[in-house]
């Protein structure tokens, strides 16, 4: 059976010995919940530290950087390397995230530079795509994320269906002044990536999973889970602290029985 995908970005938040204490908790609490596979993504300078705990603890708990650069070394200050992140041993790395985007210049062509690297690398790409307020009011939101979609999949090849996850994210949605989209505006945005992805790919396109971000809590989680084309919630604060994150995990649940 396929699980369900559950995961956090910790942004620019938690200092090490707060990441590790959640982590901990974390840990404790997912072997509960078997049916969903969970994933955190804390800031570079907790991985090492994290990755260290998470296998003496033998958890099942997947370990994401928050970006990569596609080049394994050079002149790039302040950059990470896919290099860097094998020797860690991080399972997964977020890519395209509106952060990224808006504060130091990611564009569509190194999200695709980037999703390749990850592959090569043996990394699991966790691709975002969303779309601007301007964009949803235009009316152009689908042709903006179908742009960002097709250019992130350039080049990449059918046999890596499995490999990577495409994460929805509205811009507009996101963040501390997020408003959650309705359920219904999320099922018509997930059902056309579906479609996108089926162009790209045929059938094998279905077994790509598409998670949901943007503001999603205790209140929202369930109508979401419930969605076809939802295979994963991806959370901020909300997943703050373990217990709350809990009570989504519970939520969702009811959704998969």
């Amino acid at each position: 059976m396929k699980k369900f995908l559950l995961g956090s970005n910790w942004k620019m938040n938690k200092t090490l010995a707060e990441g590790l204490d959640y982590t901990s908790d974390l840990m404790k609490v997912i072997r509960k919940y078997p049916q969903f596979e969970f994933f955190i993504i804390p800031p570079y300078t907790h991985l090492w530290k994290m990755k260290e705990t998470i296998v003496s603890e033998n958890s099942s708990l997947k370990l994401g950087s928050q970006n990569m650069h596609y080049e394994s070394s050079g002149q790039y200050t302040g950059q990470i390397s896919p290099v860097m992140l094998a020797e860690i041993g991080v399972d997964l790395v977020l890519l395209g995230h509106n952060d990224c985007r808006e504060h130091i210049n990611e564009t569509d062509n190194s999200v695709n530079l980037k999703t390749l690297t990850a592959l090569k690398y043996g990394f699991t790409p966790l691709i975002c795509i969303g779309e601007k307020l301007e964009d949803k009011n235009y009316g152009i939101s689908k042709e903006m994320l179908a742009k960002q979609l097709k250019i992130a999949l350039k080049d990449v090849p059918p046999n890596a269906i499995g490999k990577f996850w495409v994460a929805y994210e509205p811009i507009w949605a996101i963040g501390i002044n997020g408003t959650p989209p309705k359920a219904s505006y999320v099922e018509e945005t997930h059902n056309f990536l579906r479609t996108i992805l089926t162009e790209l790919y045929g059938d094998l396109g279905k077994n790509i999973p598409l998670l949901y971000g943007g503001s999603v809590n205790i209140d929202n989680a369930k109508a979401y889970a419930l969605l076809e084309n939802v295979d994963g919630l991806f959370f901020t604060r909300s997943a703050w602290p373990v217990s709350r994150f809990e009570e989504i995990m519970l939520a969702v649940t009811e959704t998969l029985m």
